[in-house]
């Protein structure tokens, strides 16, 4: 685990249920946004026909394991913090879910037909976002697919701010990626981009958000 990660485990250990109570489910998302999670899973096939099995990367208290399943997954979660998997151990007690790092993912070679990245990129800096994506790609077997969400943009905000506000006095710092930085990124490890989604910030979001899907050719 890289020195950024300890503080990135850290600040989510103590804003775990504060986390896991405001976002329970899908809340925060567009319909287009679930959109293209139902278009990555339908991309999606297992050799023996059964549900293809997709690793929610950075799962956080859960939320999107039961929207994956939904949709014809059979899932599991890893996550970077402890109090995460706690509370997803709690509120989705009927999904695999363990304790890991996406720099270096505890699971087998090519053990997933999909692996899914939903923000849980985002705090990690560019040094580190090469060994992710190749982590992601490792994990999926040829002709699977990874998914990768973020926040659109370049530079770095403080994303404490609102946990602050609650009294959780954190360090958090979220890094923005442009699509073609993230495309790009994905194709340097092997990757083929089949799908790409930018849209404008709305609501309380801060930045656009982007959705980039790429296949293990």
């Amino acid at each position: 685990m890289t020195s950024k990660e300890h503080g990135v485990r850290a600040a989510y250990d103590d804003v775990a249920d504060l986390y896991a109570e405001h976002f329970r489910a899908t809340e925060a998302e567009q319909p287009v946004d679930v959109a293209m999670i139902e278009h990555f899973v339908s991309l999606l096939t297992s050799a023996d026909g059964a549900r293809p099995r997709v690793l929610d990367a950075g799962c956080g208290a859960g939320r999107m394991l039961p929207l994956l399943a939904r949709f014809g997954a059979d899932v599991e979660g890893v996550d970077l913090s402890p109090a995460m998997i706690r509370r997803a151990h709690r509120d989705h007690a009927q999904f695999t879910t363990r304790v890991g790092t996406l720099t270096a993912l505890p699971h087998d070679t090519a053990s997933f037909n999909g692996a899914f990245s939903w923000y849980s990129t985002i705090h990690n800096p560019d040094s580190d976002l090469p060994t992710m994506l190749a982590e992601l790609a490792r994990v999926t077997r040829a002709g699977g697919c990874v998914l990768v969400a973020f926040q659109a943009g370049e530079g770095e905000r403080d994303a404490s701010g609102a946990y602050r506000e609650r009294g959780h006095d954190i360090v958090l710092t979220r890094y923005l990626r442009t699509p073609d930085d993230m495309s790009a990124a994905l194709e340097e490890v092997g990757l083929e981009v089949i799908a790409r989604l930018e849209r404008p910030a709305v609501g309380g979001e801060r930045e656009p958000q982007a959705v980039v899907i790429a296949r293990r050719t």
